[in-house]
């Protein structure tokens, strides 16, 4: 009997001595789990941004330098997947509610992957050509502003296949997106040495075409692949990303190759590296560097995908847009006219708009969690009282 007040009054003191230490340690752990999101944010951002600029700028100079071959342009694009093989060997980190979720659910029949990764495949493969067009018959800098429509229209297709809701400040993004590509069309332009003067005002028209297709393509296959997550696996891991990456590049290489042996063209390949205008070693770096550049920005944008969306993925390429025109006037003596410059601003004027709308999505989230962590808090010091 004498002991029981003494025990009562001691426990109160312990358990306050705990609750500390663990509020010390939650707070010092999601720190540390913050800088570690961020830092591989970071890092997959530079190589969506580096490796989309490079093979960009790369893949000019292959055609500017006397390449006219439209299918190994295409190639170069997807046969560079091999070097992501070596992800498949990290070990997938998943938590134990994640794991405990993913038990009753059953893998796909490979009656539905096979047809899903040839489809999606084969829409790659010809993706890739209407964006070699782009390359062939457009300056650099008009064809990198043009792909700032991808955006606009993996939201637009995200709304009806992934039921995206439009915010006014998405709505202003989609309108300036597709103002600044539209302007390009009716630009004249006459810079020295680019495609306006080697090419047609048709070819110009054409490429220009092809490229908006392409951009509304990668938007629609970004929307397809989210719901193939939904519909088809039901789960979402790095190690399913780098699969569908490496099945989809498979199957769009083989077309690839396919037509470019039906085709005949390979059978020129050889008199255009000998002819390529920077000699031969160069001709066989500039196709390597661009097929590794391109599997860099694979692998950073499904980097992004995995750590946070496919949405802001295609958010982190388009702000990498004003990169390849500075790169090409410095580089491709391609000029800067007055149109261009007003379709870039629009154009990052747009990206800024869609980027607040990500902006205040995330204090929404944080402000939620905060009133849920509240009400607990609340509910547990009731219920001790």
């Amino acid at each position: 009997m004498v002991d029981a007040p003494v025990l009562q009054s001691h426990v109160p003191g312990e358990e306050q001595k705990e609750n500390s230490d663990n509020e010390n340690k939650s707070k010092s752990v999601p720190s540390f789990v913050q800088y570690k999101w961020w830092i591989q944010i970071s890092i997959y951002s530079t190589f969506v941004l580096s490796g989309q600029a490079i093979g960009t700028l790369l893949g000019k100079l292959y055609f500017n330098k006397g390449g006219n071959n439209i299918w190994l342009a295409s190639l170069l694009q997807n046969i560079g997947f091999p070097i992501l093989i070596p992800f498949l060997l990290i070990p997938s980190s998943t938590n134990k509610s994640d794991k405990n979720r993913n038990v009753n659910i059953k893998k796909p029949s490979i009656f539905v992957l096979v047809p899903l990764y040839i489809s999606l495949g084969l829409f790659l493969a010809g993706n890739c050509m209407l964006y070699s067009i782009g390359q062939l018959y457009i300056p650099v800098t008009t064809y990198t502003l043009i792909c700032t429509s991808q955006l606009g229209f993996n939201s637009l297709f995200s709304f009806f296949l992934n039921k995206q809701k439009f915010t006014p400040y998405i709505v202003n993004s989609l309108v300036l997106l597709t103002i600044s590509s539209s302007l390009l069309l009716l630009q004249n332009d006459d810079e020295s040495g680019n495609s306006i003067k080697k090419y047609s005002k048709k070819k110009y028209i054409t490429g220009f075409l092809c490229t908006l297709a392409a951009s509304a393509g990668y938007g629609f296959m970004l929307s397809i692949t989210q719901l193939a997550f939904q519909k088809v696996f039901k789960r979402e891991s790095f190690r399913l990303i780098i699969e569908m990456t490496i099945y989809e590049s498979l199957v769009a290489t083989m077309a690839n190759l396919v037509v470019l042996f039906a085709s005949g063209e390979w059978k020129f390949l050889n008199k255009e590296m000998n002819e390529f205008e920077l000699g031969k070693k160069s001709y066989v770096l500039t196709l390597i560097g661009t097929a590794v550049s391109w599997q860099g920005f694979t692998v950073g944008s499904i980097g992004l995908i995995f750590k946070v969306s496919s949405l802001f993925s295609n958010v982190i390429s388009i702000l990498g847009v004003p990169m390849a025109p500075i790169f090409s006037v410095l580089f491709l003596q391609e000029k800067m006219n007055g149109v261009k410059v007003i379709s870039m601003v629009l154009a990052m004027w747009g990206f800024l708009s869609y980027m607040y709308q990500h902006y205040l999505d995330d204090l929404k989230k944080k402000s939620e969690k905060n009133v849920s962590s509240n009400v607990s808090e609340i509910s547990l010091t009731e219920r001790s009282s």
